[in-house]
């Protein structure tokens, strides 16, 4: 089966004009212009296969949403070759954008004055949605995403959380088998983020849908991605399993204790088993080279009262920030 999306040695350079401060710098802005070019994607290949969620990971201005832009046609790449689902985006037309769905995490396409319904109705009009289809399919996404009571509201009176989850069945009325989702859970509080990635996970399984999703809450990308692509100052950095990757820059895993009764065991003895990173008794987390957590692990139950004992890898927001701090970020 081909790829669903493929983007080949995409590229995309802004031509930014460069003005100097104060009255001065404006008028020399004007009579003789200079510019700057800003490098916002450079040669930028992967690709992605169908029923994927991909998480794609970089800080700000890295180019994540650029490319987001390029791979949906709002944006022409300076070079390189892009292919989504069947299309060249800039050229698919009508039946390319049946084929996707692109979800700002920071615009809506919600009548801020009206139900969301309304919104749902324009887009069955503007998607020639046929009327059992359309009634089938908001029933699921109404269920799915828990709308029944907000249907009805206008979208000023919505919290956050109700207003992303009623622009998810905006997008996706009609069901396109590629997502494309920047930043969805943006602002939200822990329980609607929660709820959409329950949704996304759901809604896939149903579907088989294709996501590629950009996020800065790890979180999300735990739960519903198993490949990552990391993207810095417009390269692409990494492209593989979050696994693997954890591996990769982790060499450390984290012992997390819980401790017996008793008193005596000091923070002191803790370190000599590995570096504390935390001690509140009972509780206590170590950090161990990965390859001797098992003996670390041994020595601990047979020298001290250990009631519980875990390891884990350390948290992937540590692991991002190792990945750019060993010098991952830095041009090639």
């Amino acid at each position: 089966m081909p790829a669903i999306v493929t983007a080949e040695r995409l590229s995309k350079t802004f031509r930014v004009k460069v003005r100097d401060p104060g009255l001065k710098g404006a008028l020399a802005a004007l009579v003789r212009p200079r510019y700057r070019d800003v490098h916002a994607v450079r040669d930028v290949t992967f690709r992605i296969e169908p029923g994927e969620i991909v998480a794609f990971l970089g800080p700000n201005g890295a180019g994540k949403t650029t490319t987001l832009k390029m791979l949906t046609g709002l944006l022409y790449p300076t070079t390189g070759r892009v292919e989504v689902a069947g299309f060249v985006p800039w050229t698919g037309g009508r039946d390319f954008k049946r084929r996707i769905a692109l979800v700002l995490g920071n615009r809506q396409q919600l009548v801020w004055d009206l139900p969301p319904e309304e919104t749902f109705l324009l887009n069955r009009a503007i998607y020639d949605i046929a009327g059992a289809a359309y009634t089938e399919r908001l029933a699921e996404l109404v269920d799915l995403l828990d709308l029944r009571d907000v249907l009805e509201k206008p979208v000023r009176q919505l919290s956050l959380g109700e207003r992303m989850k009623c622009e998810l069945a905006a997008a996706l009325l009609h069901h396109p088998p590629l997502l494309f989702l920047d930043e969805p859970t943006l602002g939200l509080d822990v329980t609607a983020q929660e709820a959409i990635r329950g949704f996304l996970s759901q809604y896939r399984e149903r579907h088989g849908a294709t996501v590629l999703l950009t996020s800065h809450y790890m979180q999300d990308v735990t739960a519903l991605a198993s490949r990552v692509l990391i993207i810095n100052r417009g390269h692409l950095l990494y492209d593989g399993a979050l696994d693997a990757l954890v591996a990769r820059i982790a060499r450390i895993k984290r012992i997390e204790l819980v401790l017996g009764p008793g008193d005596g065991v000091t923070a002191e003895m803790l370190a000599g088993f590995g570096t504390v990173k935390s001690f509140h008794f009972p509780n206590a987390v170590l950090e161990v080279r990965r390859d001797e957590a098992a003996a670390t692990s041994a020595r601990l139950l047979a020298a001290l009262p250990v009631a519980d004992l875990s390891i884990e890898d350390p948290p992937i927001e540590d692991v991002i920030r190792q990945a750019f701090a060993q010098g991952l970020g830095e041009d090639p």
